[in-house]
């Protein structure tokens, strides 16, 4: 079998991080998702991936490289617009071939990564499998239909009126009649070659489509608040450990990371929470589900509920800093005027002095 990882979007709902940042490589619990996905895909079994790009290509391909770090093997499909996940089936044919396959989305997280639903897929005579997930409010979603068999009957993009709680997460299986029915299907309203559409002909057309039911927990990370609630959730599933060095007047409380280098100096770190490589924690508090990156400073402050990219520093706040997504290379200090909270989402390379 094959992987086949999807990161040409650009990311609109995550801008300003993303005017400077592929989505993808924004990390959740200091591993950008990207990482994460190939990581589930190994895990799998599977060791030879493509990945489709878009516009930040060049990002992704500086990031992931040849693949060696995960012993898999890399290569790269560029798309020369984001004209549909149908289409980035499409243009990787020759990628492909004939082989089985497993379709992610590079900006997705799953709990428990997706090796049943390899071992599911490859042990059955399926012509398509597509992982589902139980949710409030599925009118966001594509939706499946199931028979009295489990089999998937009809599928509906956005419904305003949903027959089923059952959401399309983003993971497909296909083996090759996928290309028929991307071959067979027409752009959408939006000008996209839709994968709810594929998958459809299939149905339609007398191919075996089976759900596989996901029941942990699933985030697409498209935006701020799920950023934050993928790394809530990661965090919690991470065993603490220290690497760098941590004063005898810190207190570390409950599970708390503390990679190489990263210094620790009269701070309290509650977890769980992850501080990076070479980052310093100076006078400071980081409370729960913070993620802070590499080579960072923080002094003087309190951070709480929040990720904090790489080369940051954030000194002298009065106020506790919350519910916030940061940027690389961000300055944020005090000035003179007190506000009585902070809520922020800064983009790289800014510099932000508090009022």
């Amino acid at each position: 079998m094959k992987g086949l990882v999807l990161s040409g979007g650009k990311g609109t709902r995550l801008r300003p991080i993303t005017y400077t940042s592929a989505k993808q490589l924004v990390p959740v619990a200091n591993k950008p998702v990207l990482f994460r996905v190939i990581e589930a895909i190994r895990d799998a079994g599977i060791t030879d991936i493509g990945i489709v790009i878009g516009d930040t290509g060049d990002e992704i391909r500086s990031a992931v490289g040849n693949g060696r770090r995960w012993g898999v093997k890399i290569s790269y499909i560029p798309q020369e617009a984001p004209l549909g996940l149908a289409h980035a089936v499409k243009i990787s044919r020759d990628f492909l071939g004939d082989d089985r396959f497993v379709m992610f989305l590079g900006d997705n997280c799953i709990q428990g990564g997706i090796s049943p639903l390899i071992e599911q897929f490859g042990r059955s005579d399926y012509n398509a499998q597509i992982v589902l997930k139980k949710v409030s409010d599925p009118r966001s979603f594509g939706v499946a239909e199931l028979d009295d068999e489990g089999r998937v009957v009809r599928l509906v993009e956005k419904p305003r009126e949903p027959k089923s709680d059952l959401a399309l997460v983003g993971i497909y299986m296909f083996d090759h009649h996928i290309f028929e029915a991307v071959e067979a299907i027409r752009p959408s309203a939006r000008g996209e070659l839709e994968i709810t559409d594929a998958i459809q002909w299939l149905v339609s057309n007398g191919y075996n489509v089976y759900p596989y039911v996901h029941e942990g927990w699933w985030i697409d990370t498209g935006k701020k608040d799920d950023m934050l609630e993928a790394n809530r959730l990661v965090l919690e599933e991470l065993e603490p450990s220290v690497q760098g060095y941590v004063d005898r007047d810190s207190q570390l409380i409950g599970k708390v990371i503390i990679e190489p280098g990263a210094e620790i100096i009269n701070s309290t770190i509650r977890g769980p929470a992850i501080i990076g490589e070479h980052t310093r924690i100076v006078n400071a508090y980081v409370g729960p589900f913070t993620s802070i990156y590499h080579h960072c400073h923080i002094e003087e402050c309190e951070i709480e509920h929040s990720i904090v990219l790489e080369y940051c520093t954030i000194r002298g706040l009065p106020h506790r800093l919350e519910d916030s997504l940061i940027g690389r290379n961000v300055e944020i200090g005090r000035s003179p005027l007190r506000p009585k909270a902070y809520r922020f989402m800064l983009g790289d390379n800014s510099s932000v002095g508090v009022l």
